[in-house]
């Protein structure tokens, strides 16, 4: 019974002995270790936003620069290198970033911005009823409308 109790004893030791070897490979692997399921995933890129020039919007952007001068020929709706040269070009010209093209802000400049004609505040032309610029009515009868609404009396 005793050999029982000591062959317990020892399994039990080696058993809490592989515990923290368990835990120092776990530890190991959380934390990016090169050979573990969440490194291969952490190398993953995922792109996000647009990839691509769509042809219609190339084409608007490169008629824009035609105008502008700064691209010849006509528009092939391609976003090819000369057309990212001619669009960097513009935004240099204006003080911008060349980075990132196109800029929203040369977008705009070049007329290729959003469309808020139909907003509510747009100034071409008013969702509302016009506004009269003043009333009819004599000053003298306006202030006394406004001594009346006040409450104050003289």
């Amino acid at each position: 019974m005793s050999f029982l109790k000591g062959t317990i004893g020892v399994v039990l030791a080696a058993g809490m002995a592989v515990v923290p070897v368990q835990a120092a490979a776990a530890k190991k692997a959380a934390s990016g270790h090169k050979h573990t399921k969440h490194a291969a995933a952490a190398k993953v890129t995922r792109l996000h936003g647009q990839q691509a020039i769509a042809p219609e919007r190339a084409t608007a952007i490169q008629a824009a620069l035609i105008r502008e001068h700064y691209l010849t020929g006509e528009p092939t709706g391609k976003w090819d290198a000369e057309t990212q040269a001619a669009l960097v070009k513009f935004q240099a010209d204006q003080g911008w970033q060349t980075k990132i093209t196109p800029d929203s802000r040369a977008l705009i400049k070049l007329g290729l911005g959003p469309d808020h004609s139909n907003a509510i505040n747009s100034s071409s032309e008013s969702h509302f009823n016009a506004v009269t610029p003043g009333s009819t009515a004599p000053a003298d009868s306006q202030s006394q409308g406004l001594v009346a609404a006040s409450g104050i009396s003289h």
